[in-house]
């Protein structure tokens, strides 16, 4: 009987999550994972994450959230209809020294695994931001 009550369980949990609606089979992002490299401490940076509505009705992105008050996400308000691209915005302000890897989920409506993106890289200071790009227009002009 312990067999069987486990067996159901199992079974049950698994249906559960055949079940669930994934954003994966409703908007295609263009990519996931956003480098921005070396950048300067105090300059905000920005990135478009691009997606299509690979669905056969409109999507509505009712809203994404950041994983800290230090990357700004905004999203299309409007319904993006089937075929249509879009982007999710994303901001970092680039106030603290050293790497960063930071997630904005986005809620798709009626889906219930949502989607994630994820920008990251590496804040330098205003001494280090100079020598990295002295470096890096020698190595350019080098190659």
């Amino acid at each position: 009987m312990l067999a069987f009550s486990v067996m159901f369980i199992a079974v049950t949990a698994f249906a559960q999550e055949a079940t669930l609606k994934k954003t994966d089979n409703i908007i295609k992002f263009k990519e996931t994972v956003y480098d921005f490299g070396k950048i300067k401490q105090g300059v905000p940076v920005h990135h478009d994450f691009a997606f299509t509505n690979i669905s056969d009705k409109p999507v509505i992105i009712e809203n994404a959230t950041a994983s800290c008050g230090c990357t700004t996400p905004s999203w299309p308000q409007a319904p993006v209809a089937k075929g249509k691209e879009d982007v999710v915005k994303a901001g970092f302000n680039a106030a603290a020294i050293g790497t960063f890897s930071k997630q904005i989920t986005i809620k798709v409506a009626g889906i219930d695994i949502p989607a994630q993106v994820t920008i990251k890289g590496e804040v330098l200071n205003a001494e280090d931001y100079a020598k990295f790009e002295k470096e890096d227009k020698t190595v350019k002009t080098a190659k």
